[in-house]
Order: C-alpha cells, then structure tokens, then sequence
C-alpha cells in the first residue's frame, strides 16, 4: 500500500450542513463542463463553477435537501438539476443559457425552480438512469423506510418542461436499509438496477412494468399502490468474511473495465462497509478481490485517475482517509487533514477550461476542498529496471559505458554503485 500526497487544491466556501448524498458533479448548465452541485439542510442549493470560492448559482428549495443529482431526468437531450427534500418535494432546474450565451438568473436568489412536484416523503438518494434498457432516463429515489420508488418523466411531445409530470413506475420495499442506488450492467449486458443492503449484501430490483400500465393518472396511481412481489426484489450476500448483519454497505456500479473489454462482457461492481470491507465483484455474483481496511468507510465512488479508460474504485473514511484501488487490488491511500461530512469524485472543470478528474472533500469549517492534480501516471509500484527496458537512450549511454543493456545483472550493479556507492565508481 503507497501513500499519496495531493497538494494542489482549491478551497470554496460553505456555510451550512448537508447530508451525505446532497453533494454530485455534473455538467449542471449544458456547457460541457462539470459544476459541483450542493444542497444544504436549510433547502439552499448551490452551484460552484471552477476554482471560484462562492457559488455561481444558489437557489433556494422547500425543505431540507438530502439528495441531488444532475442528468436529462425529463429526456429532452441536456441535463436539468435536481434537489429532493426530506419532506418530499421535488425541485427541477434548468440551467441552460439562452441561444445569445446568457442566463436569467446570475442574480439574486429568488427565482423559483422550473417545476416542483410533491412526492412522498423521507426520501435519502437519488438516481437519475436508464434502468430498464430503453433508451430513456427513471429516476429512483430511495426512502429511510426502507423503499425505492421508480418514476418516469412523462410530457405531450415537445412541450415544455412545466407541461410535464413524474408519473411513478413502481414501489420496492426491501429487507434491510437502503443506503445506495445504481445501475450495472447485467451476465446479458442489459441495465439493472442495484440497492445495497447490510452487511455486504445487495439486491437487484427487477424492472417489470410496461408503457401502457402508466400513462395517465390512473394508471399511475395504480403502479404506485401496486403490491410487491417477491421476484421483483433479488437478493444477494456476498461471500467471503462474516458481516455483521446492520452494518451500513455502500455500492457503485457500471465500473469502466478499459479498452480492451468486451462489449457485453457483465459489468463490475464494488462494495464498501461502515467496519471497513472493499469488494470489487463482476455481475451476477463473482468476486474479483476483497481488502480490509481500518477505518469507517462512509463513501464510494469510481474514477478514472490514470487516464487509460479503466476506472479505480475509490472509497472515503469519515477521518478524511481515501484509498484508491485499482482492478489487481493496488492500494493507493491519501489522508486529507481533517474529518469530512460528504464527499465525491468525479470530472469537474476546476481549472484550465477543461474537466479532469478530482476529489471533492466537504469538511465541517465551513470549507470544502477540491483537490483537482490526482491524475497519476500508474497505480502499481514501478521497478526501475523494467522502466529502463527498451529505453534506446539509456542503451547508447549504457554502451559508451561499456555495460551491455540485455545484462540485467550488470545494469542492477551499475545502478546500485550510482545511488548509493558513488565515490566508489572509479572512472564510472
């Protein structure tokens, strides 16, 4: 396990509280380029752009928020923001600019959201996905009271978005507390939709609804009040270690494998837990490693901080501590000096006008740190023997040294004579 030191950060200003899952990144105002969208237990929510320490945008909602989320929830071809309170409310936002580059709202904190709705209460997640495979965007809230809610945005065709509803799909009441939401591809490629349940365990909710069971609002009504079955709520416990049964488990899915995998190839997924397990799984039930850590992990993302198209697996401690964890189970760990309530990782366009990948930490002085220079040039250990291999450079010099470059054994001598032998070299 190596230990990281990120130093280049920026610092923007937060006065207020959140709850964990009220924290994203996302191109929130269709520019291509991703902001940092926050909502606080006084129903504020703020938009950050780059490395500016107040926000470009705050927006006061009904209730205390305690999810948020960016994405085409109401599949009209750009993103739209969306803030969800305890107490139910459902609040849209869209941030596009105008046709001349402009936008109506740079000022004052007044405007109104572009559609609220009220749904039922106690809502603690948020997912905005396509988890049945055709082609449009649900979203899926998850509930204290143990249960997920599908809904779908349904509008006349090319009306604006206050023309439009979230008409709910489906109603999944579950076993243990529901403390993620995601969406992996299955053994067939195809979209599930993923809960975690404790002690290491998840379920996947099976999608069964068609299109003409919920248009209208009869026929919605009749999708919420419908009766669950049990084929409709799979669930699985992983193998390895013992769990204790209550522990808080964590999930993300849909995790890149790199270029080189197969299109349907079954998607992965990873797992974390309050006493401090990582599982990184293949669907439906492989497990590729399991690591154990000593701290409370409270948080798990997916990132790509090498650049070569196969994201790590990321996961947070309440202290601050951060691993990252590549496919062969490299660890990587980064400590941030303080405890953190949130936090997330994922493209944000801090600076340079482009997004990269970066690590987003929300302390409790009213600060959160964005460290944005993480991305590393490999996650495992390198030897400098093999870095050395193939360097046509290095051989020439090699040669007018008279040490032959294919003789590992007479390279390894020359290098530990330079580092730590210098004066003992003769001519060398």
């Amino acid at each position: 396990m190596r230990s990281l030191s990120y130093v280049q950060r920026a610092v923007l200003e937060f006065s207020g509280s959140l709850f964990p899952h009220a924290l994203c990144l996302g191109d929130a105002d269709n520019d291509s380029l991703n902001e940092l969208v926050l909502g606080d237990t006084s129903g504020k929510l703020h938009i950050y752009k780059n490395d500016q320490s107040k926000p470009w945008i705050t927006r006061s909602c009904s209730g205390m928020l305690t999810c948020v989320g960016v994405g085409d929830v109401c599949n009209k071809g750009k993103n739209f923001v969306v803030a969800v309170s305890a107490e139910g409310w459902f609040h849209l936002f869209d941030l596009s600019s105008k046709p001349d580059g402009t936008w109506d709202f740079i000022q004052g904190e007044d405007q109104k959201a572009t559609y609220t709705q009220h749904l039922p209460a106690n809502t603690k997640l948020a997912l905005i996905s396509d988890i049945d495979g055709d082609g449009r965007c649900e979203l899926v809230l998850g509930y204290t009271d143990r249960v997920v809610r599908a809904f779908r945005w349904e509008s006349p065709p090319d009306a604006d978005v206050t023309c439009g509803q979230l008409v709910p799909l489906k109603k999944w009441l579950l076993e243990g507390q529901v403390d993620s939401l995601t969406v992996n591809p299955g053994a067939d490629g195809t979209p599930q939709l993923m809960v975690s349940q404790p002690g290491c365990g998840y379920a996947i909710l099976q999608c069964t609804w068609c299109d003409d069971t919920v248009l209208g609002l009869e026929a919605s009504g009749a999708a919420e009040t419908r009766d669950v079955s049990a084929r409709d709520v799979i669930l699985h416990q992983t193998s390895g270690r013992i769990h204790n049964k209550n522990v808080s488990t964590h999930l993300i899915g849909s995790i890149k494998q790199g270029p080189g995998a197969a299109i349907n190839e079954p998607g992965l997924f990873a797992l974390c837990t309050l006493d401090g397990t990582l599982k990184l799984m293949q669907a439906p039930d492989r497990l590729l490693w399991s690591f154990q850590v000593d701290h409370q992990l409270f948080a798990l993302e997916k990132l790509d901080v090498t650049g070569n198209g196969q994201e790590e697996v990321v996961a947070c401690a309440w202290d601050g501590q951060t691993y990252i964890i590549d496919h062969n189970r490299t660890v990587l760990r980064f400590q941030v000096d303080e405890n953190v309530s949130a936090f997330c990782a994922g493209l944000y366009a801090c600076r340079g006008g482009q997004n990269s990948p970066c690590l987003v930490y929300v302390g409790f002085n009213q600060k959160i740190f964005v460290y944005w220079a993480i991305t590393l040039e490999r996650i495992e250990s390198s030897n400098l023997l093999l870095v050395m291999e193939g360097n046509e450079e290095l051989s020439s010099l090699l040669s007018q040294l008279n040490v032959d470059a294919s003789d590992a054994s007479a390279v390894r001598d020359l290098i530990h004579q330079t580092m730590y032998s210098p004066n003992e070299g003769g001519n060398r």
